[in-house]
C-alpha cells in the first residue's frame, strides 16, 4: 500500500509492533498490508512444541512464528515508512519483546474473542511501558461476535483506548486499524506532551 506521490526528502521510519496471541493472525495482518514480500520466521509446529503451545482453539494451525514478522508501508505524502513488526505470541519468546518493542511509537494488538486470555500479556506489557496501543478485534468464522464495548470492558482498558474490529486478511480493516492506531498515539502525545512525529499522519486518512 504505497503512496503515489514520489519525493526526493528521506522518510523518516516508524515502528509499529503488531503483537497478540498464539495464532491470532499476526502474520496474516502484515502480509495483507505490506507493501513488499514480508520477512516472516515462521516455523512448522512440531508434536513437541504443541505441547508448550495450546493449539486450542486453533487446532487447524500448523506454523509459529518464532522471531518476527516484518513488513513495510510507505507514506509519500507524510515523509514517513511505517515499519511494521509482528511480535511472537508464545511465552518462551516474550523475552524478545523488549527489543522490538525500543522505539516504537504504538502497537496493534489482535484478538481472537475465542481464546482472550492470550492477548492479556500484550495488554499488559505496553501498559507497562506506557506505549499507546489499540485493540484489533480479528475475525473468525467460528468466533463468537462482541461488540467493542464489552471487548473494552472484558479487557479492562484504559478509557479511551480503541477497539476496532479487524479482519486481518482484509487490507482495508487493517488500513483502518492503523489509522485508529496513529490517531490515538497522536492524541496521548498532544494530551500527555509535546507532539510526535505522528502528528503529519494525524492529519491524513489514508495508510
Amino acid at each position: 500500500m504505497q503512496d503515489s506521490e514520489n519525493s526526493d526528502t528521506p522518510l523518516a521510519p516508524r515502528k509499529i509492533l503488531i503483537a497478540g496471541g498464539f495464532g491470532a493472525g499476526k502474520t496474516t495482518l502484515v502480509g495483507a498490508i505490506s507493501e513488499i514480500e514480508p520477512l516472516t520466521t515462521e516455523e512448522t509446529l512440531t508434536q513437541a512444541s504443541v505441547r508448550t503451545d495450546s493449539v486450542h482453539g486453533v487446532e487447524g494451525k500448523t506454523t509459529t512464528t518464532v522471531a518476527l514478522d516484518f513488513g513495510r508501508i510507505t507514506l509519500a505524502r507524510q515523509q514517513m515508512v511505517l515499519l511494521l513488526f509482528g511480535t511472537p505470541g508464545q511465552e518462551r519468546f516474550w523475552f524478545m519483546w523488549p527489543a522490538l518493542a525500543e522505539g516504537a511509537v504504538g502497537a496493534i494488538v489482535l484478538v481472537d474473542t475465542r481464546r482472550f486470555e492470550d492477548c492479556y500479556p500484550a495488554v499488559e506489557y505496553f501498559l507497562e511501558i506506557r506505549l499507546p496501543f489499540v485493540v484489533a478485534v480479528n475475525s473468525f468464522d467460528d468466533a463468537d461476535s462482541y461488540e467493542p464495548a464489552e471487548v473494552h470492558l472484558a479487557l479492562d482498558l484504559p478509557p479511551g483506548t480503541p477497539v476496532v474490529p479487524c479482519d486481518a486478511r482484509d487490507t482495508d480493516q487493517v488500513r483502518r486499524a492503523l489509522i485508529s492506531l496513529v490517531q490515538h498515539a497522536h492524541a496521548l502525545a498532544i494530551r500527555n506532551g509535546p507532539p510526535t512525529l505522528l502528528s503529519s499522519l494525524s492529519r491524513s486518512t489514508r495508510v
